[in-house]
């Protein structure tokens, strides 16, 4: 190996520390690999599930088994290297557990992963919804061959609307309407087998809107 110094000399990026990996296990294999992330959410790599957010995961097997790890200093984007800034990160983690017969009216439509920040719904999706499900016994090798930013936001396209609809009371043209005015969907990252798509809906848009609070995940405040 050579050593490499002076990579990328003069440029600042910028600290958006999360952890890349929070997940619980999903009911469709004991043995899962950890890179496609999933509807249990897992490696999903998105920066804005750090310090002060709330992540909502359906829970899928008894006990949830969440996991996390991953830590990284600094990602965009659009990951597309493989990797973000890998760091040493330690984190305080709230845990609250939402029963299906008591979840606030936004959380019963939920098939993925929602991220909540101070001014943002995110609303996570991938290439496959579920692709352990979707891709038969060979899923966690087709996953890399078969995943498309296409598809991945197709199904951001159609988490938002549900989310938007279940969660807010809009009818499906108003839902419609609604993200083509001013919801911005990105890439999430096409390094983790299953490609991640996302929307961000501005909090602002939504204040006229009677909605139940929920309860997350939430990072703490060290």
């Amino acid at each position: 190996m050579r050593k490499q110094e002076g990579v990328l000399s003069g440029v600042e990026v910028p600290a958006r520390m999360h952890f890349g990996f929070v997940g619980v296990a999903p009911r469709e294999a004991d043995f899962v690999d950890t890179i496609p992330p999933g509807p249990f959410g897992g490696n999903m790599d998105n920066w804005r599930a750090g310090k002060g957010a709330k992540l909502y995961l359906p829970v899928q097997v008894e006990g949830a088994l969440l996991s996390v790890g991953d830590g990284h200093f600094a990602q965009s984007d659009g990951e597309i290297n493989g990797t973000g800034l890998e760091c040493s990160l330690t984190g305080d983690l709230r845990i609250t557990l939402h029963k299906a017969r008591a979840e606030p009216a936004f959380l019963r439509g939920l098939k993925g992963p929602v991220i909540e920040t101070e001014d943002l719904w995110v609303i996570q999706s991938f290439s496959y919804s579920n692709y352990l499900r979707e891709l038969g016994t060979s899923a966690q090798s087709e996953v890399y061959r078969r995943s498309t930013v296409d598809l991945a936001l197709r199904n951001a396209f159609r988490q938002t609307r549900r989310f938007l609809m279940d969660g807010f009371d809009f009818s499906e043209d108003e839902a419609l309407t609604l993200m083509s005015l001013a919801a911005d969907f990105g890439i999430t990252q096409v390094a983790d087998g299953n490609f991640g798509a996302h929307a961000l809906i501005r909090k602002s848009l939504l204040v006229g809107r009677n909605r139940e609070r929920p309860l997350g995940i939430k990072g703490g405040d060290g």
